[in-house]
């Protein structure tokens, strides 16, 4: 299915994407770091390789098995007994090399490849799907990463403006223009504005320690993330197109085919199986002051019929069709959860956008209104707790911005994960997977 652009008028996200650094560090340069080094990764990729054995070892059992076998002994034996055949010393050496063909197993080898290759997609959709939740948890933590580096700045502006503001009012109060309680707002103002850089560090270090457990890199400068990739056009497009690709629903069906597979591999437990049996043997021995020599070759078909096993093959069919009704729920929830997604973030997305839009024209407001409630003050028209107020509502119009612009470029790539269409850059493929 061909993804078709969604525009949507009014995104700002541009704002995040325009300024920056060439030599910073990039998206992609997080991205592939998290790829090459994650431990949760790794170890889905060593679960692909099981499940590549598996499917060896369900090939195996259709295959010629040949086996060697030896034996030598001595035996001495001293017996009046008039029946005895030897007496004396004997010696005995003995080899056999035997071959087996499974020529009829009752389809349990042909279902056991058939549920060791649906074995083998669900582990790589599911390495996919460990591979996109990797990815989305880096683009996470570098817009967050973004997001506090930006907000610390505008704290630390915040506390420079009310510092600036403190001793603005100190000297209006020590020629009679304003009271001591306006002397004391503005203290009030910037000791909160000092909290409030504190708590906003405090994330940082949060989110830098995160990042650096996710990608195993110490952040240098953050350059401005890529264009959010092609969207889906329409929710129901999402949803189809969700349904399809999602890499933990084609796993869950991969694996209802595996437990659909081990349904017949259980039944043909009680089923005949005939196999081609070659023999080859060689004994030599001294036996009563003779030596024998022994050579024989044979070959038979060997078959077999299970009669009574106890009811444990109807056990374990009984118990692999409990596996695949179990496998069938699991893709009823999913497809529950994926359209949940998928709805969670279409809508998101839509309303970040709009976020970024009212937070810019709010900004706007905010900036003019504070210019102005500062020129009043100096007119003696606005008090010192006016252009507090119109202070703090600038800065956390700037906040809010800020945040919905990291908002907007997650939630898309929310999209894309749910739909299934999360990709790290084309260019590591060669050289990680």
């Amino acid at each position: 299915m061909r993804i078709k652009v969604r525009v949507l008028a009014g995104t700002a996200i541009a704002a995040i994407l325009m300024a920056g650094s060439g030599a910073a560090e990039t998206l992609d340069d997080a991205v592939a770091a998290a790829i090459t080094s994650n431990p949760q990764l790794d170890a889905q990729r060593v679960q692909t390789e099981i499940a590549r054995e598996t499917l060896e070892q369900a090939r195996a059992g259709g295959r010629t098995t040949v086996s060697v076998g030896g034996s030598a002994g001595y035996t001495y034996t001293d017996t009046n007994s008039p029946f005895s055949l030897s007496n004396g010393d004997s010696q005995s050496v003995a080899a056999q090399v035997q071959a087996t063909k499974p020529i009829y197993t009752g389809g349990r080898i042909a279902a056991g490849v058939r549920q060791a290759t649906a074995g083998i997609n669900a582990a790589d959709a599911q390495y996919d799907a460990a591979e996109q939740d990797l990815i989305l948890q880096v683009i996470t933590a570098y817009m967050d990463l973004r997001r506090d580096r930006e907000t610390v700045s505008i704290r630390q502006n915040n506390v420079e403006v009310a510092n600036e503001q403190e001793r603005a009012a100190k000297d209006r109060f020590e020629v009679g223009v304003v009271t001591r309680t306006d002397v004391s707002l503005s203290t009030a103002n910037l000791e909160g504005a000092k909290a409030a850089l504190a708590s906003a560090e405090s994330a940082l270090e949060a989110s830098i320690a995160n990042y650096t457990y996710l990608t195993g890199l110490v952040p240098a400068d953050l350059a401005p993330p890529p264009p959010v990739p092609t969207l889906p056009a329409s929710l129901e497009e999402a949803t189809t197109f969700a349904l399809d690709n999602n890499p933990d629903m084609i796993a869950a069906r991969h694996n209802e085919r595996a437990a659909s597979e081990a349904i017949e591999a259980a039944k043909a437990q009680g089923r005949p199986s005939v196999s081609l049996v070659g023999t080859a043997q060689v004994q030599e021995g001294y036996y009563s002051a003779r030596d024998i020599n022994n050579q024989s070759v044979s070959g038979v078909i060997q078959g077999s019929v299970p009669i009574v096993t106890g009811g444990m093959v109807k056990s374990q069919t009984r118990a692999a069709r409990l596996k695949r009704d179990q496998a069938r729920r699991q893709i009823d929830l999913l497809d529950r959860s994926i359209r949940a997604k998928v709805a969670s973030a279409w809508f998101g997305y839509d309303a970040t956008l709009r976020a970024i839009d009212a937070s810019k024209r709010q900004v706007d407001a905010a900036e003019i209104a504070y210019d102005g409630a500062k020129e009043e003050l100096a007119v003696g028209v606005r008090t010192t707790l006016d252009v507090l107020d119109q202070e703090q509502q600038l800065f956390e119009a700037r906040l809010s911005l800020v945040q919905a612009e990291r908002n907007a470029y997650v939630a898309a790539h929310q999209l894309l994960r749910a739909t299934g269409q999360l990709r790290r850059p084309v260019a590591l493929d060669a050289e990680t997977r």
